[in-house]
């Protein structure tokens, strides 16, 4: 095979070992199976998943480019762990993005997107777990904007929930299965909106959804201290 072809055919197989490796990685932060904090060591991830550093390194880039890691001079990657305060700012940035990601999106979407929404929906108030819940609900929210069609806004969004998602996990163990309810209904209320296309109410709905969260979530200090199980 000549060199040019060898180089391309190496080339293509880093390509997918790097997207094997941090789907791995991705699933593994988002379940909370590596916590804030955390380090992520290139040589242990590259021993349990039979792949080379290359590949572990270009995996490790495009989640920090998601928000998921981060990489430390001299101490390498590990999960971002952020304090009271950062949460507070970053669910202020989700109240004023993502309503204007749903006005985008809602034009868009269409009747089938609505029937998924509105089953996903239906699973979410089957009284799940706390991480079939977060899955769930991650997938709900995130699909409600897949019409959105400016990137740059849609990639923002995405990094923000991936940035917080640790700490709705500790917030649902905290808070228990108690409140469901609300964010229920809340759910149901943005549905009724985006069903209507009205972007006026399903904005409203969504930025106190997200705000409620937010001040809930600044009753529980204890979401903070120490590493997140």
């Amino acid at each position: 095979m000549p060199v040019q072809a060898q180089g391309t055919v190496s080339g293509i197989q880093n390509h997918a070992a790097s997207h094997r490796v941090a789907a791995y990685l991705r699933t593994a932060i988002l379940s909370g199976e590596i916590g804030p904090g955390e380090r992520i060591r290139q040589e242990d991830v590259a021993e349990r998943l039979g792949a080379s550093r290359l590949p572990v390194r270009e995996a490790l880039r495009i989640l920090e480019a998601e928000g998921l890691t981060e990489h430390l001079p001299n101490k390498g990657a590990r999960v971002p762990s952020l304090s009271m305060q950062d949460l507070n700012v970053i669910y202020k940035i989700r109240e004023r993005l993502e309503p204007l990601a749903l006005t985008e999106s809602i034009p868009n979407l269409s009747g089938r997107d609505l029937r998924e929404l509105d089953r996903l929906q239906g699973r979410i108030e089957a009284d799940t777990g706390i991480s079939e819940f977060l899955t769930l609900d991650r997938e709900f929210h995130l699909m409600t904007y897949t019409g959105c069609q400016v990137d740059q806004l849609s990639m923002m969004v995405v990094r923000l929930w991936n940035s917080t998602q640790h700490y709705r996990r500790a917030f649902m163990k905290v808070s228990g299965s108690s409140r469901r309810w609300v964010i229920n209904a809340e759910h149901r209320l943005l549905l009724d909106a985006m069903e209507r296309r009205d972007s006026v109410d399903a904005e409203r709905h969504l930025a106190g959804h997200i705000r409620r969260t937010r001040i809930e979530l600044s009753r529980h200090p204890e979401v903070f201290e120490g590493p997140i199980e």
